[in-house]
């Protein structure tokens, strides 16, 4: 579970008849049965995932990063080519939903409340309710959050960690468990790197620091600079996906 802040899991808090350790070894505890629920839930997802030859890519970021500005522009540039679904969390409202399914795709809104990330019990609710097609791509938008999506397997085949030149370089130093998390970084809004003091080469180096083997795009959905590496990317990982495919497909619900 989130030990930042609770995100809405069963209270952990200290309990005064006991010591300190007590206490600490039960809010571990707690987070140990969290996450390993979580992650049954997430190896239903992925079985599912791969047996439809879905590529799942999960979409994290902090709030204004400019995820759902890339995904709009994204599914405008590749709709057609195959069949793209999306899975929307945000603590309140269904407007990037709405901007979504202006598309023309098919999105489901994940509302979390007080919660500050996505977990895979509602991904597979999610899936349910949208069935993407097969050999398709799910984006999955994470609530806006750097730290507690980290944590979270949803099934998905890769996490992808989008960075706003607008945040500052030093960020993957500073949530090193999101980019270690992470397959592929994704540095975005460069066409506002002249107004800004952004070091892109720090950046990269920090990142790489925490996960050496993480590959970086870096782009901008206005101009669509770097958009084709970005596109290389979703269409590589698409045919691994459908290579690995096996002959069944179970429900994500178990």
């Amino acid at each position: 579970m989130c030990s930042t802040c609770g995100c809405g899991q069963p209270e952990a808090g200290h309990d005064h008849d006991h010591d300190h350790d007590r206490s600490h070894s039960r809010i571990l505890r707690i987070e140990r049965d969290v996450l390993a629920e979580n992650d049954a839930h997430a190896a239903r997802n992925r079985a599912w995932f791969a047996g439809r030859g879905v590529l799942a890519v999960n979409l994290m970021s902090s709030p204004g990063s400019g995820k759902t500005t890339l995904l709009v522009r994204t599914i405008a540039d590749l709709n057609g080519r195959f069949p793209i679904a999306v899975i929307e969390g945000d603590q309140r409202t269904s407007l990037d939903a709405e901007r979504i399914r202006e598309t023309g795709v098919p999105a489901f809104q994940i509302n979390t409340g007080k919660g500050c990330h996505l977990d895979a019990h509602m991904v597979s609710h999610a899936i349910e309710a949208l069935v993407p097609e097969r050999e398709s791509v799910l984006f999955i938008e994470n609530v806006g959050n750097l730290v507690c999506p980290a944590a979270f397997d949803l099934g998905e085949a890769h996490k992808a960690v989008i960075l706003s030149v607008t945040e500052g370089d030093d960020k993957p130093l500073k949530y090193p468990d999101m980019f270690a998390a992470a397959t592929v970084m994704i540095v975005a809004k460069i066409d506002l790197l002249p107004h800004l003091r952004f070091d892109i080469g720090r950046c990269i180096d920090g990142a790489r620091r925490i996960n050496p083997g993480i590959d970086v795009l870096c782009l901008s959905a206005e101009t669509g600079q770097g958009l084709a590496e970005w596109y290389d990317w979703i269409g590589r990982h698409r045919h691994i996906q459908e290579a690995a495919r096996p002959c069944a497909s179970p429900s994500p619900q178990g």
